[in-house]
């Protein structure tokens, strides 16, 4: 009775743990695609931009201020930053769908409003003890079915014991319970003696050897779902010290490309510079926004995934 309702524990924690996995599934799909939204916004800007420079170049050259060569040159990045624009365009679609399918909805006319992600980070405060990791469900369920293991090892020792009926007909005590402790009664007997589990061909030992297996196999299947637990938590706490320290990093790159921006702009318009470098300078900045946006989209991920590693919601108030 015991085993059993450990198992039942068990199965629930593990449909818990499925649960969780779904949510967090959820989660990170979902900040992955408004990432790809806000990416896909920043490559629109730069493809008006480029555009805007295309015009300009094409007039230029027909009043015969530049050269042909310019003139291909914003051709390639329009039509390179085109082609990166429809590229988020078919991620941002893959996604949709895992999400619908991940909320139970048609992948075919699911859709999202436009937002932004901006949601503070919940910060994990250090030394959190290892006992937190209770929390889990999976580490819950291998508990629950290492002491269902424990509690059949217990029946199959009991079952080296003879078994007396504890009641009689009527709901009356046996009347062998009398007769137990007698020296000369017959339940002691040879016949008897013959009929205990000491003769039934090793059967009970095998038995009590094969819940002590399973004891064993329980143990070690809960000592490995600790480990893992502990090695989740590590590696997202890392990842979130690392992406900090990347992120602080990206934004001054993404303020410097920007600068270089500006400089390489109003020097190209009074001549002192070439439509190249201009072009490589929107370029970098570019490429520069949008890793710094992978860079916040990986902190969001990783924050959900040591939510996850944890057992579920955190409250940095407990």
């Amino acid at each position: 009775s015991d085993a059993a309702r450990l198992d039942a524990q068990a199965r629930a924690a593990l449909l818990q743990s499925t649960r969780l996995m779904v949510q967090a599934d959820v989660a990170q799909t979902y900040l992955q695609l408004r990432a790809l939204q806000a990416e896909r916004a920043l490559v629109d800007e730069s493809l008006e931009a480029y555009r805007g420079t295309l015009y300009l170049t094409q007039r230029r050259y027909q009043a015969g201020d530049v050269a042909e060569l310019d003139v291909a040159r914003v051709q390639t990045e329009v039509a390179a930053t085109e082609s990166e624009a429809l590229a988020l365009e078919r991620q941002q679609a893959q996604l949709r769908h895992a999400l619908a399918v991940l909320v139970g909805d048609v992948a075919t006319g699911f859709s999202l409003p436009p937002a932004a992600v901006e949601a503070a980070l919940p910060v994990i405060p250090p030394g959190v003890p290892s006992t937190v990791l209770a929390r889990r469900p999976d580490v819950s369920a291998a508990q629950a079915a290492v002491l269902a293991a424990q509690a059949r090892v217990g029946v199959a020792q009991a079952a080296w014991f003879p078994a007396l009926a504890l009641t009689g007909s009527a709901g009356f005590a046996s009347p062998e319970l009398g007769d137990l402790f007698k020296w000369s009664a017959r339940s002691w007997g040879i016949g008897m003696l013959l009929s205990l589990p000491l003769f039934d061909g090793g059967q009970r030992a095998a038995q009590e050897e094969g819940a002590r297996a399973r004891l064993e196999g329980a143990l070690a299947a809960h000592r490995g779902q600790v480990l893992t637990a502990f090695r989740e938590v590590e590696d997202q706490l890392s990842a979130l010290r690392l992406l900090a320290g990347q992120a602080q990093a990206q934004d001054r790159a993404v303020q410097s490309a920007a600068r270089a921006t500006q400089l390489s702009d109003s020097r190209y318009r009074n001549g002192l510079v070439s439509q190249l470098e201009l072009l490589d300078a929107r370029r970098s900045e570019l490429r520069n926004r949008r890793q710094a946006l992978q860079v916040r989209t990986a902190q969001y991920v990783a924050t959900v995934g040591l939510v996850r590693a944890l057992g579920g919601g955190w409250d940095t108030t407990s």
